[in-house]
């Protein structure tokens, strides 16, 4: 093929991020980010992403691991997991969209003492020795204990890292970041290298999709807020990029997506369940473009208003998502109801690769 159209974008986006897999922290440094997310339907978002990418990886593996890798819990466009060396970027944090009055200060400054004086501190400590400070307004409105409010605000102040998880639970110590040159110039640079690993992550993105995930970061690095809209102008010097079918793309300087790397002559037979915040998925947009459908996370959707499940998984066979799976385990064996965006698909092809998946999704469950 020598044109750019839809399907060679779809392929490429599929085939670049379903990378042959690796180790874990080779996994993680590729990605640049994996999302994470509490629920655990069958298991937690980030051990989703990265059962396809990591080898013989096994659910809870990150969490595990975590204490010995160069990795960090963090924010970044969301909530997730980082390589250590992105912390410089990140760190130090200001311009932030909530700021403390006087007495929330005062009682973070009181907590940030405590968790310092000692080597490791967990939440039920915390909440020992401060519960005088009561309950509070959480950043959705939900009623929140002030305490475990403040661990999160100094986390994402950068006076925190988690050390390690324990049965789900954080389990934090006190951290100081090296100072970082302040100048204009340097925290351009700054705000480029975040972008680059937005684009790596997610390409190729439609410049919408590149433009909100610009502003998202705002989440991760507050500070460099004011760099955003120049980023954004740049992109056409600084990644390649074209128009397709109206749309204008963009994806990394280096990489070709017509080349023989990312355009197989025949797609993979593979079935995949991924994650809803896997990366080949999570833009909602982009998912419309290139497979014609709306997908929709529905967690959080009251149940008599749910369409696809809790927590459905997007069903990706070769390069196309034809539908959905909700996954679950009773009495030590995997269950799964499936949907489709069509007729479910008829021959032998479909129904070994989903037995295939299955089995490998328990491997992955432990069962």
């Amino acid at each position: 093929m020598s044109t750019l159209t839809l399907t060679t974008l779809r392929r490429y986006a599929v085939t670049r991020s379903l990378f042959t897999p690796t180790t874990l922290p080779a996994a993680i440094k590729r990605l640049g980010f994996v999302q994470a997310d509490p629920l655990r339907a069958p298991a937690r978002a980030q051990d989703l992403i990265l059962r396809h990418r990591v080898k013989s990886y096994v659910a809870g593996d990150l969490e595990r691991r975590y204490a010995k890798l160069a990795v960090e819990e963090d924010c970044f466009v969301n909530y997730g997991f980082v390589p250590r060396e992105m912390l410089a970027l990140l760190h130090p944090r200001s311009h932030f969209k909530r700021t403390w009055d006087a007495e929330t200060a005062a009682r973070a400054d009181e907590l940030l003492a405590f968790i310092r004086a000692r080597r490791e501190t967990r939440s039920k400590d915390v909440l020992a020795a401060f519960s005088h400070h009561g309950r509070t307004t959480g950043y959705w409105g939900e009623d929140a204990n002030a305490s475990t409010h403040l661990l999160d605000g100094l986390h994402y102040r950068g006076h925190l890292r988690v050390l390690r998880r324990e049965a789900g639970t954080r389990v934090y110590a006190a951290v100081e970041h090296a100072p970082v040159d302040q100048s204009p110039a340097a925290q351009r640079q700054r705000a480029e290298a975040l972008l680059d690993i937005v684009v790596n992550l997610y390409a190729p993105l439609p410049a919408a999709s590149l433009g909100y995930l610009t502003s998202l970061l705002g989440y991760g690095a507050p500070q460099l807020k004011s760099h955003r809209a120049d980023l954004v102008k740049a992109a056409t010097t600084r990644y390649a990029h074209a128009e397709v079918d109206g749309q204008h793309w963009f994806w990394p300087a280096d990489e070709k997506p017509l080349s023989k790397r990312y355009q197989r002559d025949t797609p993979d037979a593979a079935l995949r369940l991924l994650a809803p915040f896997d990366p080949i998925v999570w833009d909602r947009r982009r998912f419309e473009l290139f497979w014609g459908w709306a997908y929709r996370f529905e967690a959080y959707t009251p149940a008599s208003k749910r369409k696809m499940g809790h927590y459905a998984l997007p069903l990706l066979w070769g390069d196309e998502v034809i539908g959905w799976a909700n996954v679950r385990v009773l009495g030590g064996s995997l269950q799964h109801e499936l949907g489709f965006i069509g007729a479910r698909p008829g021959g032998v092809a479909f129904e070994r690769a989903l037995d295939e998946e299955l089995q490998r999704m328990g491997q992955f469950l432990g069962l």
